[in-house]
């Protein structure tokens, strides 16, 4: 299986970033957060989300490709950041950007940009509904979420029926297309945890299916 060059760069920064996230509950605990959509100056959702910073604290190059990153709190940079305006004013003095895996992607990567689609608490059917706003312009999709669907007694058989029809849809609409794992659910051990596994070997069976990087 072939990944593209940008995402195969993406790769290592995933996998150092995501890790760091794992300590967190499933997207802020046992029960689904309230969380908001949208990106950075992009598309994709209601809330306000206009005018936000650059993911990267340094001036990027002309960007040439745009990274849609859709998923749940994992992508939305939980628990110290949130695309969300109105989330963000609630974190306080605690927010920081550099609690997004984009933020550190794009510092990593020249000529990429990210926008943030993360949406603390939700399933995969939920971020399902938000792929077209997320994906619009975009020309990569990293698709990312599971753990919720977990967390409130949804079957991983559910799960990735919806993550696969994620990559499906963007690879319809002309998009590269990546998918996570779901990451180890501290809170959730060792309940949550044969689930998981479980899901994560329909996620690699989904990228070998569709022949799309599997993070």
């Amino acid at each position: 299986m072939k990944a593209r060059p940008a995402l195969v760069q993406i790769l290592p920064v995933l996998l150092a970033v995501l890790a760091l996230a794992a300590g967190a509950a499933a997207c802020g605990g046992e029960a689904a957060q309230e969380g908001g959509v949208g990106g950075v100056g992009e598309p994709g959702g209601s809330r306000d989300t206009a005018g936000e910073p650059r993911l990267g604290d340094r001036a990027a190059p002309e960007a040439t490709t745009l990274v849609a990153a859709l998923g749940d709190s994992i992508t939305a940079g939980s628990p110290l950041w949130d695309p969300d305006r109105a989330i963000r004013a609630q974190l306080g003095s605690t927010v920081d950007p550099r609690s997004q895996y984009e933020y550190w992607a794009q510092r990593r990567l020249d000529g990429v940009r990210f926008r943030n689609c993360g949406v603390a608490g939700e399933r995969t059917d939920q971020i399902a509904a938000r792929l077209e706003g997320c994906a619009r312009g975009a020309d990569v999709l990293i698709v990312q979420g599971g753990v919720n669907d977990i967390a409130q007694a949804r079957s991983p058989e559910e799960a990735a029926a919806n993550l696969r029809a994620m990559v499906r849809r963007g690879q319809r609409s002309g998009l590269r297309v990546a998918l996570v794992e779901v990451l180890p659910w501290n809170n959730g051990y060792p309940r949550a945890a044969e689930p998981i596994s479980e899901l994560n070997r329909l996620i690699g069976a989904i990228g070998e299916d569709l022949d799309v990087p599997v993070y």
